[in-house]
């Protein structure tokens, strides 16, 4: 069994909320098995994020009459995230007041919903259950014992990172989170595709660096970033968020809110290469999550899943649902992206405003005549390129210009290699 089907399997069943005791077994089992760094942080109060609490389920049920009708404990999503503990009696009234039910895709009236938000409004926190929608209609008048006993300690964010170390510092992230109680598509597979695919990057030299961050959903990312000094994220060319890639649907990509994600064209063609019709869609159109976050900080992040699945945040994503052919598969696909990116050239622009192309001192304009009739369908597409070359406000790359432009790699370098002499732009 590969690793990443592997780590599924064992860690699909932990209540992995942000921070508590299983979410640490999954961070150990991932360091027993790779070359990761856990990283801490601890203080509470980041652009008005707080650290959660760690948090600890101990005991949760309903009962009825003396009867046990739900053992909370059963499954991972059977009670709140950072649920408040409560014992008491309450009406029906009361207690379907703290019952949450399946209402997304309504894959199944059994189906258990996921409940996340106090994980981000970790200061203003109930009690509750989440339970299938029949089990919710089966209640019947009259008065119920609950009790929700929890562990809580100061918190703390564990974060995950990996490194691939390329012969430059130019650095691409890829970036899953490992939270989410009890499930295994979203997004303990993007976990296991990023270490399945850095364990084939160790066989291979490679012209930039990779490195992989395993967080919790969004705040690890921010706490993350806000680490790191100003000229690291310098080196940080673009981002990549894998999530939902076991499940047996197709590829979706996502651009970047920036339009010149480098890593867009390599992956788009890659994913043409083994799925002909590619869902894509623009920023926040498909799934979100820390694309969001490194965007904030001025990072361009595109998104691979194979969203949507019908099993989304509900007890029905457990790994019966997981293939190993649709792992493989994205494992591959990200290496091919990888080998497309490794023989591509950066562009970075070195002017600004508008320069008078057409100067003896330059001589760089692509000349379209008086009217441009005459001119030839290349040499409209290179005018094209031209023009747009003032406009970069992010590093680019030769291929996604030339993809871009409908021009070939040749073409486009050779003009480029001009620009560079003329000290107008930066080639790496």
């Amino acid at each position: 069994m590969a690793l990443s089907s592997e780590m599924i399997y064992a860690l699909s069943h932990l209540n992995r909320n942000f921070c508590s005791e299983d979410y640490d077994k999954a961070l150990s089992w991932i360091e027993e098995r790779t070359e990761a760094k856990r990283i801490r942080f601890t203080k509470s109060g980041l652009n008005g994020w707080r650290i959660p609490p760690k948090w600890d389920l101990l005991e949760a049920y309903i009962k009825k009459d003396g009867k046990l009708i739900l053992d909370g404990t059963k499954h991972p999503l059977s009670v709140i995230s950072l649920s408040s503990s409560f014992q008491g009696l309450v009406d029906l009234s009361t207690l379907k007041e703290h019952l949450f039910y399946e209402t997304y895709f309504k894959i199944s009236d059994e189906a258990i919903p996921f409940h996340f938000r106090q994980n981000y409004q970790n200061w203003k926190r109930d009690w509750g259950f989440c339970v299938s929608k029949n089990f919710y209609n089966s209640l019947t008048d009259g008065y119920y014992e609950i009790s929700i006993k929890t562990k809580e300690k100061p918190g703390y964010l564990d974060v995950l990172e990996m490194t691939h170390k390329g012969l430059t510092d130019q650095c691409f992230y890829l970036v899953s989170h490992l939270d989410h109680p009890g499930m295994s598509n979203d997004d303990l597979s993007g976990c296991a595709v990023g270490i399945q695919l850095f364990e084939e990057l160790k066989k291979n030299r490679t012209k930039y660096t990779y490195k992989l961050l395993i967080v919790q959903e969004i705040i690890g990312s921010e706490y993350y970033l806000h680490s790191l000094p100003n000229t690291e994220k310098e080196k940080i060319k673009g981002g990549l968020f894998l999530e939902m890639l076991g499940s047996n649907t197709p590829f979706s990509l996502q651009r970047s809110y920036f339009e010149n994600s480098l890593l867009f064209y390599p992956l788009k063609h890659a994913l043409k290469e083994v799925q002909k019709k590619l869902k894509i869609g623009k920023y926040g159109s498909i799934i979100g999550n820390d694309e969001i976050v490194f965007e904030a900080h001025q990072i361009p992040m595109i998104s691979l899943s194979r969203f949507p699945y019908p099993e989304y945040h509900t007890s029905f994503d457990n790994p019966s649902i997981i293939y190993e052919a649709s792992l493989n598969e994205s494992v591959q696909v990200l290496l091919s992206m990888i080998k497309k990116m490794e023989t591509d050239i950066i562009v970075e622009k070195c002017f600004t405003g508008l320069c008078c192309l057409s100067s003896p001192d330059i001589n760089l304009y692509v000349d379209l005549g008086m009217t441009g009739e005459l001119a030839t369908n290349e040499l409209r597409k290179m005018r094209l390129l031209m023009d747009y070359l003032a406009f970069i406000k992010e590093p680019t790359s030769v291929n996604n210009l030339a993809l871009r432009f409908k021009l070939s790699f040749k073409k486009v370098y050779d003009y480029l290699l001009l620009w560079e002499e003329k000290g107008l732009i930066e080639l790496s």
